[in-house]
């Protein structure tokens, strides 16, 4: 050796290219001696010392080393060291050491490329994470994450996991980690780094590779950690409060929130429950059903239920290869590549599907599949209609039906009631004709006279100048010639004023037609005195289209028509059979009310009707539309009677949340205790006339937060009674559960109900004066106002009748809760009253939570204490020990590998907004294809 310094002296670039032998010697020396020798402490020691000086040197020396290294087989070397250890080295510091070697040797692209090259590599490194040593374990996960990250790495670090799995006989993939990551160790930060590096790898493993752009592999991926139970182990790894963790922890909450809305939105869902069986298959016949492949989804789930189901004989294994083909048909690329390990071999499914579709016959019969198609979404779009049409007439119907059954009791019971009342009124009628035999004196009737109205007044026939064509109207309300005696009306005559105005301007400025006028001009002042109006009416009626309404109002009504997508023919229809074909929505109606024609509308349209063909579309459906007798009433009716049972539904339960509240505070067994608690420590704490009382107003319970314990100003007097009903009185705690009407009933605002109740009983009313009213007349073709109308009256009166009874008992419950509770009977509504036991209940709620939040921190600071006390005599011991140990740790120069392991470790590397992520997924991915021959620190490489 001291001959081969001497040479090395003289020749530098010798020594760096013969040093290699010297370490692969040495190690393949080791290798071979641990299976003969026991060695001491300090000869460990001293193997050590080889191995991290040869990690140094492949970070240190110049590249000639390393190449050196590679042709010798260095890696080799390594990995045989790796897979001969025996229990003692394996679990001591030389095992890290030769990972770190190979770690080093990956720092540049050279090393990568032959470590990434050699079959067996990454396979035998992840061996490794079988060992207790943690240090180890983070360096393996570590190296493996940063692999996943490179370009053609991924899919060798998923084969390297189900290696692992035969290799440590695990029963599933990553069974391991899930394992470490929930398992704790007791020393904090050696538990706290694995936990990091475990969640690091999950995320690099999840989000690198094929998951840049692949929502259904991450969903598969994910999945396998999910069946692990990796959601629970997240929520208790919260409990470490470390800040690098949690970010990778966030970070894989993030991805998997966005790709369960990605996944959500495919099923016009938000989120879609993938541990409910139940909804998955609803989602999949909801997505299939009317298709083609519907026929198929139910050959599978024939199938299925012919699989086997009992245990043994190969059944658990027939439902896994089912899964695996899904799988294979769901992540199988284009080319029938799987990005993942692939389950099963030799299965294609390109190869398959291509044997089941002949692409001749697909490309003949394309032309009328389309066919086909669209008479399919026709005939879908009807099938549709139908069936809201029958849904619409089951509901009626089932409503009927209820309400029929119940008049059938109402009657029967009202039955009873008459015959008793007809049996009072024979004997009261006896009793009148007892006392009408007694002599009476006769009333004189004198005749009744109209009122006498003298000779009528001849009215004055006033002279006033017609205009030449239709002028648009002046909404007023006017005042006949007999209400002006006497008012300001009797000495104006405005036949002087026509002498002085100029008609003719009036008449351009104010007429009917709104399209063909033009603005004023100086020249149009001008061509009116040379002219005639007779010129300027002939000039209009050469337009094409005829408008009379209001250019705003008519162009807003054309927007809702086209929104209509129907014929004035078809609306008109719709309206006369009171839209029995649910053509007509609610929201439409409701707009269809804002054009209803006025009788200025009407009396302009009226004198054009010769001129129909000639209307604007706006005027045209105006018109025909007021050719229907009482059009608003029909569309009021209509309106109301759609909105009817929404309306009921919105109201009847405020009604019965009222009614409901009442009975609760009044039969309330917890609430009654909780009052007699409060009301002995009240009197026990208060002296003096504000003591010795024998109840109090219900408003006092949300005084109890306000006093403050003397002694810790974070407990009041609410904290220390739950305190009570924990140790006394555990059944209080759940006085929630007797009062969970209270919440409802405080939102409801009696006034408002009083009123919406009567705005329907108005409604009511209004529909059976209309249709007394139709019932009169002629009916025309088509109408089915009067037995539609007439059915829905009977139904909804009887509903309505039942939410008036149920609003009068919970008007008199709420009474009888306010006396109940010593209240005074008018001052407070039910909002007020319910809202103090809701603000109460509330309060008690968040009062349990800050005691279970105070205890849980008491808890915390007591673990945070001994584990600070752990940390300072670990602190301790390592820096005697690296006292003890000396220069044997070298610097170690930085490297490419060395800052993606290091981004890696601190999440760096996913530090980025999810939308940035995604963008930068196919661009990464290309940019590290380009950049894989070269070396260059991490920053510049977007992962």
């Amino acid at each position: 050796m001291r001959l081969e310094h001497g040479e090395e002296q003289e020749d530098p670039n010798k020594l760096a290219t013969s040093w290699p032998d010297y370490y692969i010697d040495r190690i393949n020396s080791m290798a071979a001696m641990q299976a003969l020798f026991a060695f001491d402490e300090e000869e460990m020691e001293m193997r050590n010392k080889v191995v991290e000086d040869l990690k140094t040197a492949l970070r240190t020396q110049p590249m000639r080393f390393v190449t050196r290294f590679i042709e010798l087989d260095g890696l080799t070397c390594l990995l045989n060291f790796l897979k001969s250890m025996d229990f003692e080295t394996s679990e001591s510091r030389i095992h890290t050491s030769v990972i770190g070697c190979i770690k080093a040797l990956m720092n540049n692209s050279q090393g990568r490329a032959h470590v990434l090259a050699h079959p067996q590599s990454i396979n035998t490194i992840s061996q490794s994470l079988r060992q207790d040593n943690t240090k180890t374990k983070v360096a393996v996960l570590e190296i493996l994450g940063a692999v996943c990250l490179v370009p053609d790495g991924h899919k060798k670090v998923l084969q390297a996991m189900v290696h692992y799995q035969k290799y440590a006989a695990e029963r599933t993939r990553f069974q391991t980690l899930l394992n470490e990551l929930d398992r704790g160790t007791g020393r904090y930060r050696d538990e706290v780094n694995l936990k990091t590096a475990i969640m690091s790898f999950i995320n690099a493993v999840l989000n690198a590779g094929a998951g840049e752009d692949n929502l259904e592999f991450r969903l598969h991926l994910r999945y396998e950690f999910l069946m692990l139970g990796i959601q629970p182990v997240i929520d208790k790894l919260r409990g470490h409060e470390n800040a690098t963790l949690d970010r990778h922890l966030d970070f894989f909450e993030m991805v998997r929130n966005e790709d369960d809305s990605e996944l959500a939105k495919r099923f016009d869902m938000v989120h879609v429950d993938t541990k409910s069986a139940g909804q998955m298959f609803e989602l999949i016949k909801k997505k299939l059903n009317h298709t083609e492949a519907y026929p198929y989804l139910l050959s599978i789930l024939q199938h299925c239920l012919q699989m086997p189901y009992k245990r043994g004989a190969g059944s658990l294994q027939q439902w896994q290869l089912l899964d695996r083909i899904l799988q294979q048909i769901v992540l199988q690329d284009e080319k029938g590549d799987d990005p993942d390990v692939a389950p099963l071999d030799n299965f294609s499914v390109k190869s398959i599907i291509r044997m089941l579709v002949n692409e001749n016959e697909v490309r003949q019969w394309r032309d009328q599949a389309e066919k086909f198609r669209k008479e399919h979404a026709e005939l879908l779009a009807r099938l549709e209609k139908k069936e809201r049409e029958c849904e619409a007439k089951t509901q009626e119907k089932d409503d009927m039906m209820r309400t029929l059954n119940k008049m059938k009791d109402k009657l029967q019971r009202e039955g009873v009631e008459l015959r008793s009342a007809r049996e009072q009124v024979i004997d009261l009628s006896t009793r009148i004709n007892d006392y009408s035999l007694r002599p009476s004196s006769a009333r004189e009737s004198r005749p009744l006279r109209a009122p006498a109205f003298g000779s009528a007044a001849t009215q004055r026939k006033k002279s006033i100048p017609q205009p030449s064509h239709p002028l648009k109207s002046f909404n007023w309300s006017k005042l006949g010639e007999n209400k002006i005696t006497g008012t300001i009306w009797h000495d104006i005559d405005d036949l002087r004023a026509f002498e002085i105005l100029d008609l003719k301007d009036i008449e351009k400025m104010f007429s009917a037609y709104q399209r063909q006028q033009e603005v004023l001009t100086n020249q149009s002042f001008r061509q009116k005195e040379s002219g005639s109006m007779d010129d300027l009416y002939l000039s209009t009626r050469k337009v094409k289209e005829l408008s009379v309404i209001d250019g705003r109002r008519a162009q807003n009504c054309v927007i809702l028509l086209s929104k209509l997508k129907m014929s004035n023919e078809e609306i008109k229809r719709a309206i006369l059979e009171m839209d029995e074909r649910e053509e007509l929505a609610k929201d439409m109606l409701e707009q269809l009310l804002k054009f209803v024609p006025e009788k200025s509308d009407i009396d302009l349209l009226e004198e054009h009707k010769h001129e129909l063909e000639r209307m604007a579309r706006a005027d045209r459906f105006l018109f025909e539309m007021s050719r229907i007798d009482h059009y608003q009433q029909r569309l009021q009716a209509l309106f109301f009677k759609k909105k009817f049972a929404e309306r009921l539904a919105e109201t009847k339960p405020k009604a019965e949340a009222i009614l409901c509240a009442s009975r609760e505070v009044m039969r309330s067994k917890r609430l009654t205790k909780t009052l007699e608690v409060v009301l002995a420590f009240g009197n026990f704490m208060n002296k003096g006339q504000r003591g010795n009382a024998y109840g109090f107003k219900v408003s006092s319970l949300n005084k109890i937060a306000d006093t403050k314990s003397s002694i810790d100003r974070n407990i009041t007097m609410l904290h220390y009674l739950i305190m009570i009903f924990e140790k006394n009185y555990p059944d209080i705690l759940r006085i929630q559960e007797e009062l969970h009407s209270v919440p409802e009933a405080a939102k409801v605002n009696l006034a408002e109900l009083e009123k919406e109740v009567f705005s329907l009983k108005s409604g009511l009313k209004a529909l059976e004066e209309e249709l007394q009213y139709q019932q009169r007349g002629t009916r025309e073709r088509g109408d089915k106002f009067a037995p539609v109308v007439g059915d829905f009256i009977t139904v909804a009166s009887f509903s309505f009748s039942e939410l008036e009874e149920q609003l009068n008992e919970a008007k008199e419950k709420f009474s009888k809760a306010l006396k109940h509770f010593g209240e005074e009977q008018g001052r407070m509504q039910p909002d007020e009253f319910f809202g103090i036991f809701d603000t109460f209940l509330q309060s008690f709620g968040e009062a349990r939570q800050d005691l279970e939040n105070m205890q849980r921190r008491k808890e915390e600071e007591e673990k945070r204490a001994q584990m600070e006390a752990m940390l300072k005599a670990q602190r301790e011991r390592e820096r005697r020990a690296k006292k003890s140990a000396g220069g044997s740790v070298s610097e170690e120069g930085g490297g490419e590998f060395d800052d993606l392991v290091s981004a890696l470790r601190s999440g760096e590397v996913f530090d980025k907004d999810l939308s940035k992520l995604k963008r930068n997924r196919k661009r990464s991915t290309k940019e590290l294809a380009e950049a894989a021959g070269r070396e260059r620190p991490v920053t510049k490489v977007n992962y």
